[in-house]
C-alpha cells in the first residue's frame, strides 16, 4: 500500500491545530502542493500565504517563534531552504528559536521540472547548521509521528518529503525516536544505511542478495542529525561493510553522517550510493528518473557486493 507524504504533513497540522492553536502555517504560493493548504480550509486565521517570498517567510516565521508562536514554513525543498538559506542561518539557527521547516517534493521527486526544482543538496546544507535537526521519514505514517514530535519540541528542524506516494513500511506504534535507527530486516553480512525512497528499494535488494547467500541487514535513519552514534558502531561491528543509500548528493547527506561515525572506530569497507556530483534533469515519471541516477534495487546489490570484496 502507497500513501502521500504531502497528504501527511497537511492532515497532521490539521490534527494538532485541534489543540494547540500556537501552531501557524506559512507558505509561499505552493501550499496546494505542499498540502499546507489544509491548514488554510481548517484554520485560516492561522495560516499566511507571504508570496513568492521564501527570505521573507523565514523572518516572519522568526518574529513568530519570538511572540510564542510555533511557525511551520513550507515549500519546495530546493527553495525551503535554498532560498532562505541566509534567514534560516542568520534568524531561526544562531538564536536557536522555535522554528519548523518543511522541504516537500524533496530529491528528485519533483521529475518534471529538472534541476532548478530537484534537491539534491538539501540535507547537507541543514545539517551543518549548528542547533538543527534533519528528517527524513520513510512513509506517510512516519512523516506524521515527525511532524507531531517537531511540534511540541523546541528548535529548528527540518523535514524533508517526498512528492509521490511511497509504500507504507511502518506503524504508528513502532513511535518516533529522533536520532534513532530502524532495523526493517536482520542480517549478518553487510548494512545497508537507508533514508526515505531508497528504505523500500534496500528491502528489495536484501531480497536478491539472499538469493545469492548475502544476508544484508536493512537500516531507516529517519533522522539525519542527530543520529544515535552508539547504535551505528553496533551495527557496522556486528557486520563486514556497510552501504548508504540516499536521494541526494553523497556528499553531505546520509554518507558522511554514517561514515563519520564509523570510520573512526571501525575498518570497514563502505560504498556510498547517491547522486554523485551531478544536478537533476527531466523525466516524463518519476521512476524513469530513479533508474537513471541508479535508485533501483540492482544498484543496491551491486553495492553490497562491491563492499563485500
Amino acid at each position: 500500500m502507497n500513501a502521500s507524504l504531502r497528504t501527511a504533513y497537511g492532515q497532521t497540522l490539521v490534527r494538532i491545530g485541534e489543540t494547540n492553536k500556537d501552531v501557524v502555517v506559512l507558505e509561499a504560493d505552493l501550499g496546494k502542493s505542499t498540502m499546507g493548504a489544509m491548514v488554510e480550509q481548517a484554520y485560516p486565521d492561522r495560516f499566511f500565504e507571504m508570496g513568492i517570498a521564501e527570505a521573507d517567510m523565514a523572518a516572519v516565521a522568526a518574529g513568530f517563534a519570538l511572540t510564542g508562536k510555533i511557525p511551520f514554513i513550507a515549500s519546495f525543498a530546493v527553495f525551503v531552504p535554498g532560498r532562505c538559506y541566509d534567514q534560516v542561518r542568520t534568524s531561526i539557527c544562531i538564536p536557536n528559536i522555535n522554528v519548523k521547516l518543511c522541504g516537500s517534493s524533496a530529491g528528485l521527486s519533483d521529475f518534471g521540472d529538472g534541476a532548478t526544482h530537484q534537491s539534491i543538496d538539501d540535507i547537507a546544507l541543514m545539517r551543518v547548521l549548528p542547533n538543527m535537526q534533519v528528517f527524513s521519514p520513510v512513509d506517510a505514517v512516519q512523516t506524521s509521528l515527525i511532524v507531531g514530535h517537531m511540534a511540541v519540541n523546541h528548535g529548528p528542524m527540518y523535514i524533508r518529503i517526498n512528492r509521490n506516494d511511497l509504500p507504507i513500511l511502518t506503524k504508528e506504534s513502532d513511535g518516533f525516536v529522533p536520532g534513532k535507527v530502524y532495523t526493517m530486516r536482520e542480517g549478518k553480512d553487510v548494512a545497508i544505511f537507508a533514508t526515505g525512497i531508497t528504505v523500500s528499494l534496500s528491502l528489495e535488494a536484501a531480497e536478491e542478495l539472499a538469493a545469492l547467500g548475502i544476508d544484508a541487514k536493512v537500516v531507516n535513519v529517519p533522522t539525519l542529525k542527530p543520529v544515535d552514534a552508539e547504535a551505528v558502531i553496533d551495527i557496522c561491528r556486528a557486520t563486514r561493510a556497510f552501504v548508504t543509500a540516499e536521494e541526494h548528493s553523497v556528499i553531505g547527506g546520509l554518507g558522511d553522517a554514517i561514515s563519520a561515525i564509523a570510520a573512526p572506530v571501525l575498518a570497514r569497507k563502505h560504498i556510498r550510493m547517491g547522486v554523485q556530483d551531478t544536478f537533476g534533469t527531466s523525466a516524463q515519471d518519476y521512476q524513469i528518473l530513479l533508474e537513471h541516477y541508479g535508485f533501483v534495487p540492482a544498484t543496491i546489490v551491486k553495492a553490497a557486493q562491491d563492499a563485500l570484496e
